[in-house]
């Protein structure tokens, strides 16, 4: 790369998120990575410079709008220039419907519509300068369909995906790719493993969502050329039922 430039992924967990932080790095992008508890981070700030890599961890509660709009400016003035922000807060919890209560369904909608909303306006206010740039939303099977006990999942995670086709509609055409992943199925985390263990067990046979393989597709997708943008990729494993 001629000139240093950043990834911002917001939710940088131990599996997607941290993944997709450290295939960016492997390329010279600086890793901005953010969770609410920095502590968290320093494990894989701490392995991206093992592999040779720059990153920076920053405590960050996404669905605060003063705190968005400080970390994005604290990284374009004192880090380097946004070329990739990677929104990756999952939110994921199942009630039944009569069970769900208001702070339930405020707090999913916060974390996974919200919080995405604030993140892709203010990277979208730093990438416009420079016509150039790449937002990524993580969205999931409920996206696309909501199921029995996730109404408040698959509507906050609806309204990220209506979110990221009116922000491809209208940054586009002013040089800013924004995409939509559906990440179906499964993914290697530590949760999946100690809760879901047959589900797990399918690991061996590739039937779970390999971290480094979404990376990978988010880096594909930042390398397209504008005359083929993709704006949603769904990945699943070949064995998912869909």
């Amino acid at each position: 790369m001629s000139e240093t430039k950043a990834v911002l992924v917001v939710g940088a967990g131990d599996a997607t998120g941290g993944a997709i932080a450290r295939r960016f790095a492997r390329e010279g992008y600086i890793a901005c990575v953010t969770r609410r508890s920095a502590d968290k981070l320093g494990p894989l700030v701490a392995r991206i410079h093992d592999e040779g890599g720059q990153a920076h961890g920053f405590a960050s509660d996404a669905r605060n709008e003063d705190a968005v709009i400080a970390l994005v400016a604290e990284i374009e003035h004192e880090i380097a220039p946004i070329e990739v922000a990677a929104f990756n807060i999952g939110a994921n919890v199942r009630f039944q419907v009569t069970d769900t209560t208001e702070r339930v369904y405020r707090k999913v909608w916060e974390m996974a519509a919200l919080s995405g909303f604030l993140v892709g306006r203010e990277v979208a206010k730093a990438m416009l300068p420079r016509g150039q740039g790449t937002i990524i939303f993580t969205g999931a099977t409920a996206s696309l369909r909501g199921g029995a006990g996730f109404s408040a999942f698959a509507g906050a995670k609806h309204a990220l995906r209506a979110l990221a086709q009116s922000m491809a509609r209208e940054l586009g055409p002013q040089g800013i790719h924004v995409a939509h992943t559906i990440i179906d199925g499964a993914i290697d985390t530590q949760f999946i493993a100690d809760n879901f263990p047959e589900r797990y067990a399918l690991k061996a046979s590739d039937g779970i969502l390999n971290p480094d393989a979404i990376a990978e597709a988010y880096w594909q997708l930042h390398r397209q050329q504008r005359s083929a943008w993709t704006h949603e990729l769904d990945l699943r494993p070949w064995s998912e039922t869909w």
